[in-house]
């Protein structure tokens, strides 16, 4: 798993273009071994679900909503076996997923909403927690409510075993404040 959530991490936010679409291929047929190997594991099933969600993005209408549907799945599955599992992070992914994807392809805010309150509520102090929350709420244009949860994401502790993912959020939260305050 922790090979995965680095891979992913180099992938997300240290690869571009050409290079990054390869990266989550390659992390596509990865995250297919890891659940194979541990399929009663809901963390490989997360880890599975943000591959395949983050993958949507890099590929093109048709194939995104399989990616989708992979990456929906595997979150469900996850919080079938355990939804506590790596504080509350299948509920936040799957979560961001339904807000981020069209209602055609299963997209729900109502859905989203809910599964990104549930995740803040198993991780309060959470930076990925925090910012999709966040992000959400841009999205639905709460930008008062959105600032709290900027603010919060950023304060979040670092986590030891994730420099690259935390240096990468952190940006992104860093951008997101920006835009707010125009």
């Amino acid at each position: 798993i922790a090979a995965l959530q680095k891979h992913w991490a180099e992938a997300n936010y240290a690869s571009e273009g050409k290079q990054r679409k390869q990266a989550f291929e390659t992390l596509t047929a990865e995250a297919d071994k890891l659940v194979a190997s541990m399929p009663d594991s809901a963390d490989a099933h997360i880890w599975a679900g943000i591959v395949y969600s983050t993958n949507a993005g890099e590929v093109g209408m048709f194939s995104a909503g399989k990616q989708v549907k992979r990456a929906r799945a595997e979150l469900e599955m996850a919080l079938d076996i355990d939804p506590k599992a790596m504080n509350g992070s299948a509920y936040t992914s799957l979560g961001a997923l339904l807000f981020q994807i069209p209602g055609f392809m299963g997209g729900d805010n109502e859905q989203a909403e809910q599964m990104l309150k549930k995740g803040l509520e198993l991780n309060a102090d959470g930076i990925d927690s925090n910012y999709f929350y966040a992000t959400f709420l841009i999205d639905q244009k709460r930008y008062d409510e959105a600032l709290t949860y900027l603010e919060k994401a950023a304060k979040a502790p670092d986590r030891p075993t994730r420099p690259l993912a935390d240096r990468g959020r952190r940006a992104e939260i860093a951008t997101a404040m920006s835009e707010l305050q125009k």
